[in-house]
C-alpha cells in the first residue's frame, strides 16, 4: 500500500494534505523520514509515525449496496414523511452516506459508503465513473433520436455528455434501452429521453463502475465483496476498471 493511502485511512486528510505531510518530513517508516511520495510500505509488518507518535487506520469503513424499490426516496429525513431508503437498512446504518442519488420513481443499484473521499470521486463526472441503467420508454424512438442521446442533448444544466445508448428490444409503441452515463445530474435520463421526444416509464440502475446489481432482491442490501470493493476502488482513482463487467448485468 502506498504511504499516502495508508495515512488517509488513519484519518490525517485528503489525499493532498497527506502528501504535504510526507513532503514536510512529518512521516517516518520504521524510524526513518520518509519524504518520497512513492513509498509503499506494509501496514502489517512495518511502524508509521507521524509527529513521532504511531498511527494506524480508523475503524474499518462501511461499503454496502442496496436494492433501492420504486416508492421510496433518497434522503435520511423527509419532510413530507415519506418513506426513505434508510427504512430498508439496519439502524447501524442509519447515517451511513449514500453515492449518486435515485429519484422517488426509480429503482436499483445504490452504493452506501462512510469513505467520504470515495464517494467524491466517484460522482465527480472528471472521473469519468460509468453507470448503467435499463429504460423502457415510450413511444419507440427513431434512429436519429437515438443518436442524439449518444451525441448528447440539451437539458437544464446544459449539453450532456455522450453517453452509450444500445437497443435491448422494441416494439411497436415502446422500447427497452441500455444507457451508460459518467454524469450525474438530477434526473439526467428522464430529461435526456423528454428532450427527443420521448418518457421514461420505468428505470433501473443495474451497474455503478464495476459493482454490478446482479440477483440482489429488491428492497435488500449486502455487503461488498472484497474483489468488488478493490474494483470501486480503482475506479476512483480515474483508472479503468470497468472491463469485463459491463456485461455482467441483465
Amino acid at each position: 500500500m502506498r504511504l499516502n493511502r495508508y495515512l488517509a485511512l488513519c484519518g490525517l486528510g485528503s489525499r493532498r494534505k497527506v502528501e504535504a505531510l510526507i513532503t514536510r518530513g512529518l512521516v517516518s517508516v520504521n524510524g526513518v523520514v520518509q519524504k518520497d511520495l512513492a513509498t509503499v510500505i506494509d501496514p502489517a509488518a512495518d511502524e508509521m509515525r507521524y509527529m513521532g507518535k504511531v498511527i494506524s487506520p480508523k475503524d474499518e469503513k462501511i461499503y454496502i449496496i442496496l436494492n433501492k424499490p420504486t416508492g421510496y426516496v433518497v434522503t435520511q429525513k423527509d419532510e413530507y414523511d415519506r418513506k426513505t431508503v434508510y427504512d430498508l437498512l439496519p439502524e447501524k446504518f442509519a447515517n451511513l452516506p449514500y453515492a449518486g442519488r435515485l429519484d422517488k420513481n426509480s429503482e436499483g443499484l445504490l452504493l452506501f459508503t462512510d469513505d467520504g473521499e470515495l464517494i467524491k470521486r466517484l460522482t465527480h463526472p472528471s472521473h469519468k465513473v460509468e453507470k448503467i441503467y435499463r429504460v423502457r420508454l415510450e413511444p419507440k424512438l427513431s434512429k436519429a433520436a437515438i443518436l442524439k442521446l449518444r451525441e448528447g442533448v440539451e437539458i437544464e444544466g446544459g449539453i450532456t455528455q455522450s453517453a452509450k445508448v444500445y437497443v435491448k428490444s422494441s416494439t411497436d409503441t415502446d422500447m427497452l434501452l441500455r444507457i451508460g452515463i459518467t454524469e450525474g445530474r438530477k434526473r439526467q435520463l428522464r430529461y435526456m429521453i423528454e428532450a427527443v421526444g420521448g418518457k421514461v416509464k420505468h428505470l433501473r440502475r443495474v451497474q455503478f463502475g464495476p459493482i454490478v446489481l446482479g440477483d440482489l432482491p429488491v428492497g435488500r442490501w449486502r455487503p461488498l465483496l472484497p474483489v468488488e470493493l478493490r474494483g470501486l476502488l480503482i475506479a476512483g482513482r480515474g483508472e479503468s476498471s470497468q472491463k469485463g463487467a459491463a456485461n455482467k448485468h441483465k
